[in-house]
């Protein structure tokens, strides 16, 4: 993968003969990095060329924004719906038109709640058709809570909204493809949740999205162990070889080639994770310890099994740097990328995939009249 090339990835001029892709962007936390990081990702003009934003937030939240980090000169539009969003422009869909208090670099009720606005309003559309594909901004987990959102992040809530029977949150970066299998679950539970039917069915769904959105053909995925040293053949656990290496077999078995499980401590020492497509971990800091350490101001987090596309920045609101102008783009440029390639890589999968089906409808077809025939022939009598 190329995304985090971004110069590589810059037109050399807009090209205004076609129409990007609509990327909805939901505002996240008002008082964290989120603005500054969009504000210094579009503030490239060759970004318009790559896709359409729409963000769904406040113009006067942004013009604030604008101002503390000295990027005054940043145009945008105002707009109403998403299908007034002009191309080669950034749009601004006002979810609020009244002033709100701003206090930057700290968690408050108005930013818990226009944090889920936004993202109510972007899943809205993303489910209309109205936009291509969501890109969230980071939201505070704690003061975003309330009766309609009580979920312990984005990828439980979407996996919810958008009514998917399976989703796997994505940690990747290059050619690093982290899935987390428990996403943000206390580590005192992941023993109790961890069993043959969970591991099958997540594997499933990575080894579905390394194919139809990151475009890897045959994809190897290898699945981290529960215990150190795997177990050790039951010595400190016998979790790897009752349940791990059993679902592993099972998924293999049924065409996904997973392997494992390895001791996550030597797997990543020495490198193994470069012979594999994907890594499955099984808890939340399994994963991402070695991604961010991998790719601290590089990585993007991708919820498989969506029916949607969504990508956002593996970080956070980032409260202690919010509004010192310090806070790195990176992240959130290459997540508008992901996004851009994964509904690239999606068109062309189901395409192949339709044709291939085509295809081999149209072989049975002609097989079953040359069977017919035959059969015809052989009951005709002989002379």
């Amino acid at each position: 993968m190329a995304y985090n090339n971004y110069r590589d990835r810059m037109p050399k001029k807009q090209n205004t003969d076609t129409q990007p892709v609509k990327i909805g962007i939901s505002q996240g936390d008002i008082n964290g990095i989120g603005y500054e990081v969009m504000l210094k990702c579009f503030s490239d003009s060759r970004m318009m060329g790559l896709c359409t934003p729409i963000l769904y937030g406040s113009s006067k939240i942004l013009s604030y924004h604008k101002k503390l980090v000295g990027m005054t000169d940043f145009p945008f539009v105002n707009i109403r719906y998403a299908n007034q969003a002009e191309p080669h422009k950034f749009n601004v869909l006002n979810i609020i038109q009244e002033e709100v208090k701003i206090d930057v670099g700290q968690p408050t009720e108005i930013g818990g709640k226009l944090a889920a606005l936004s993202l109510e309003r972007a899943c809205a559309e993303i489910m209309e058709s109205k936009i291509d594909a969501l890109v969230t901004n980071p939201i505070n987990k704690k003061n975003i809570q309330s009766d309609t959102f009580n979920f312990p992040g984005h990828t439980e809530y979407l996996t919810r909204k958008f009514n998917a029977e399976e989703s796997l949150m994505i940690m990747t970066c290059r050619d690093i493809h982290i899935g987390i299998m428990t996403n943000h679950l206390s580590l005192a539970d992941v023993p109790k949740v961890i069993n043959k039917d969970l591991i099958v069915r997540k594997l499933k769904v990575m080894d579905k999205s390394l194919k139809r959105d990151f475009g890897i053909r045959m994809p190897k995925i290898a699945v981290l162990a529960l215990n150190p040293h795997a177990g050790d053949h039951g010595l400190i656990g016998r979790e790897d070889d009752e349940i791990v290496a059993p679902a592993i077999k099972e998924a293999f078995d049924n065409g996904i080639l997973a392997f494992g499980p390895y001791p996550s401590d030597g797997f990543f020492g020495n490198g193994s994770m470069n012979d594999f497509d994907g890594v499955m971990a099984l808890y939340h800091d399994q994963g991402l310890i070695p991604f961010k350490l991998m790719s601290f101001t590089e990585g993007v987090n991708f919820t498989a099994g969506l029916p949607y596309v969504r990508t956002s920045p593996a970080h956070g609101t980032a409260y202690e740097i919010a509004g010192k102008n310090q806070a790195s783009a990176q992240s959130f440029r290459n997540a508008v990328y992901l996004a851009a390639d994964i509904i690239k890589h999606r068109a062309e999968y189901d395409m192949l995939t339709s044709d291939t089906l085509k295809k081999a409808r149209r072989d049975n077809m002609i097989d079953e009249d040359i069977t017919n025939e035959l059969q015809k022939d052989d009951d005709e009598p002989t002379i």
